[in-house]
């Protein structure tokens, strides 16, 4: 007998997270899409989206982005300018589009006393809203869920396991000799045998793979290829359980309390429960902050990790199941949030040089400050009043004391 469909109604909440998100990425125009050249090689994409859910476990999906790059180490002189995004992982950019946005919805918030903000309240403090813009006078919601949906593993310690199957010897590979000139100061493409590490992200993975066989090449991202000082994704989202989703420089505006992932959700052929919560969880590296709370907002937060039922069609496994020669990755990276879509190519807009200050995206540094100081001349009306860096000076000790204490070998130096 037949089993009956699977409707949208007898979805788990993770299923309807995930099917939300590849909805609204195949309604973006087809040029936001991997393509398949005339030779028919078909490219792939990862994909990560934040979605609030409401007390009515409602759906919303508020940010989503695509990518697999960041900037080689050699580049990192175009950081200078605020312009260039370092790292356009899908999970960075969802994350620094969901900031965008907040940043968005705070602006109306403070514009208009009738506007209703289904994220965001005014934020009050012992009865009294807070005097000093600084002192983050904005807090999301009680009672939202911030769950976060991802198409792959996150690359890190979070997927050593899936790595170390996917060669065609899956023994974990040797230590790398430390008089190898070649061996990053953090373990990025090799010593995959080191688990529960923080490592560097590899500079690309736009490899070419053929159906049915990963090469080695692929998975290590090239021995020659170039080192880049990204932490990987896994690292970053550890540290975002104590330090929460927000930005440095969105805390600055919005109160961390209540901005922290409840859910990270992944399909079922990226979840191994060994690594996620070697990566991720109390028990796991971050067991020394376990129990911390540092005050004004921060605190450990771990969030759960769940499965989804669904696969996003332009993910690796589905491109190489349908594609009768060879895959490879997607140079375009897309972002879209509410009032914004993007398409980036090494950093900038597609079309612009690295080097062309009108090739900053919506999400980089610069347009976030200029964002951030559009909302601060509406809350405070005389451009004399220093903006209190407080919230940020708070931020920072924390993340010292968890690279310190859990995430030990976080190179200072690195972005």
């Amino acid at each position: 007998m037949t089993p009956p469909r699977r409707t949208k109604l007898m979805e788990t909440l993770e299923d309807q997270v995930a099917r939300s998100f590849h909805e609204a990425f195949d309604a973006l125009p087809a040029k936001c899409k991997p393509r398949t050249s005339e030779n028919g090689v078909r490219e792939w994409v990862p994909l990560s989206g934040i979605a609030v859910i409401g007390e009515d476990e409602r759906v919303k999906c508020v940010a989503l982005g695509t990518g697999m790059k960041c900037l080689p180490a050699t580049q990192t002189s175009l950081l200078a300018s605020g312009t260039v995004l370092h790292d356009w992982h899908a999970e960075i950019l969802a994350i620094r589009a969901f900031n965008h946005s907040l940043l968005h919805e705070a602006r109306s918030l403070v514009s208009s006393s009738a506007y209703q903000s289904s994220i965001l309240r005014h934020r009050q403090v012992d009865g009294v809203a807070p005097q000093s813009f600084g002192h983050q006078p904005i807090t999301l919601r009680e009672g939202l869920k911030i769950m976060m949906y991802c198409s792959e593993a996150p690359c890190g310690d979070a997927s050593m396991e899936l790595v170390m199957e996917a060669q065609e010897d899956a023994t974990p590979w040797p230590v790398a000799d430390s008089s190898d000139k070649r061996a990053p100061v953090l373990l990025g493409r090799e010593s995959f045998s080191q688990l529960g590490v923080v490592r560097r992200k590899p500079c690309t993975l736009l490899l070419s793979i053929k159906l049915g066989k990963i090469l080695n090449e692929f998975v290590e991202a090239r021995r020659d290829a170039p080192p880049t000082l990204s932490k990987s994704c896994s690292d970053k989202l550890a540290l975002k359980q104590c330090t929460s989703i927000l930005s440095s420089t969105t805390s600055l505006l919005i109160s961390p309390e209540n901005a922290y992932l409840d859910t990270l959700i992944l399909p079922k052929s990226q979840y191994r429960p060994e690594a996620c919560e070697r990566s991720f969880g109390p028990q796991g590296r971050l067991q020394p902050v376990a129990d911390r709370t540092w005050g004004h907002g921060h605190a450990f937060h771990p969030f759960q990790v769940r499965t989804t039922n669904l696969d996003f069609s332009y993910s690796r496994r589905n491109v190489m199941a349908n594609s009768n020669g060879e895959s490879k990755g997607c140079n375009i990276s897309v972002v879209w949030t509410l009032g914004l879509q993007e398409i980036l190519i090494n950093g900038v807009l597609q079309g612009r040089k690295q080097t062309d200050p009108k090739g900053a995206s919506a999400l980089s540094k610069a347009k976030i400050w200029e964002l951030f100081l559009e909302l601060h001349k509406l809350v405070v009306s005389d451009d004399s009043i220093l903006i209190d860096m407080g919230p940020s000076l708070i931020r920072g000790y924390v993340k010292e004391v968890v690279k310190e204490e859990a995430l030990q070998g976080w190179d200072q130096g690195a972005v």
